[in-house]
């Protein structure tokens, strides 16, 4: 890939104790210095009744999301990291466009407040891994893969505010054979294996940047904080998270297509199911759906439960959700509390009365409405890539 011109190079790490609160600007969000974050290289506190720590990673409790709301509030999100998180001031940030898919193909700079100057929309959507529930394929169908072992909680709703990448686009002067972008994050370079990888970034074509593709600058009403991409991130709706690249600093306009790691390397189907050499790298998500309730958890015999959990799929709104208390012998409607809509989950719920004590599976079965549904079994990848089967959720009738 071509060097990106100068100014991107700028290092824009900060102590945490350094970091300026920039209100005139829409604000940072406060460091947590008080309170040191549970994994290296995190900044917000990881308390162990939200967050299992996984490397550099946090994943969040699926099964403690049933007091959060619609949305994921920003200190239970889940933590997707390469390296460390950047602690960036958004004073000093600035967005470069470059490459020779722009007239003129100079460099075009978008400060923090240029950014927030232009109309803005909001747009709630989930993020979410794309080897979300990847350790499932091992315990679950007994197949070896590579990976964080991330069990359900590796996803998050929330509601992102900023500008359409669109609008940026075509203020930057967007040529007309443009075909291809490849955004960059501001992270540290990611060595792997003795390899230096650089910064974290895929292409992302131009068709999709133009959909509803948004640069985020706020979650859920507030900037966004350190570790979720400050002071700007991409959400890409309906594709897998490592799209939506965080700490954004400077995105290459192409005329031709673009590769990188995270998409040659990484982020393809590989193993046996798949064409040689490996899929086209992932775009869309899947579905999926869990219970709100731990792996294994005891349950009284003879009073009612009110089971909860949570469905969703990128291809379509949520159409149904059917469950199974007896392994899948029989099935029955959940009840839907949330309106289906395009990239957002549903929470649902029904309730159970259990009667004989001892081990129970239990089954959760998403239907959108493009006529996808959960199959028994997911395609085996050797990377452990968009888990959707059923999940098969274990607990002890006491």
């Amino acid at each position: 890939m071509p060097n990106p011109p100068a100014p991107v190079r700028r290092t824009l790490l900060k102590g945490l104790a350094a970091a300026p609160f920039a209100a005139a600007l829409g604000g940072s969000p406060t460091p947590a210095s008080a309170a040191p974050a549970a994994a290296p290289g995190i900044v917000k506190p990881l308390p162990e009744q939200y967050f299992t720590v996984r490397g550099t990673n946090a994943e969040a409790r699926f099964d403690a999301f049933g007091d959060t709301g619609f949305l994921t509030p920003a200190d239970r999100f889940f933590v997707r990291n390469h390296t460390t998180t950047p602690v960036l001031d958004a004073q000093d940030w600035r967005l470069t466009l470059w490459g020779d898919g722009l007239h003129g193909r100079s460099p075009v700079h978008f400060t923090y407040g240029h950014l927030r100057d232009l109309p803005s929309v909001t747009r709630t959507a989930l993020v979410e891994c794309a080897g979300n529930a990847r350790s499932l394929y091992a315990t679950q169908q007994g197949q070896a893969v590579s990976g964080t072992a991330w069990t359900l909680g590796a996803v998050g709703a929330a509601r992102w505010r900023g500008v359409r990448l669109g609008e940026v686009l075509r203020r930057a002067g967007l040529a007309h054979d443009a075909v291809d972008l490849m955004p960059r994050g501001l992270d540290a370079p990611y060595v792997s294996g003795g390899t230096d990888h650089g910064r974290v970034r895929r292409p992302l074509p131009v068709a999709k940047a133009l959909d509803d593709v948004i640069l985020a600058y706020e979650m859920n009403g507030e900037p966004l904080p350190y570790d979720h991409g400050h002071p700007v991130r991409l959400i890409v709706p309906d594709w897998v998270g490592i799209a939506s690249v965080k700490w954004l600093g400077d995105i290459e306009v192409s005329t031709r297509p673009l590769t990188s790691p995270w998409s040659t390397d990484w982020y393809r189907l590989l193993g046996e199911a798949h064409p040689p050499g490996g899929s086209a790298p992932l775009t869309r998500q899947t579905l999926k759906s869990g219970y709100q309730l731990p792996f294994g958890a005891t349950l009284e015999a003879g009073r009612v439960h009110r089971l909860t959990g949570r469905a969703w799929s990128a291809h379509a709104p949520v159409r149904s959700v059917d469950v199974s208390t007896d392994g899948g012998a029989t099935w029955r409607p959940a009840r839907l509390h949330d309106g289906p809509r395009r990239g957002a989950w549903v929470r649902w719920s029904a309730p159970w009365r259990p009667e004989r004590t001892g081990p129970v599976t239990l089954l959760s079965r998403t239907t959108d409405a493009a006529g996808n549904v959960q199959p028994d079994r997911a395609v085996h990848n050797t990377q452990g890539y968009l888990f959707d089967a059923i999940v098969r959720h274990p607990v002890a009738i006491a």
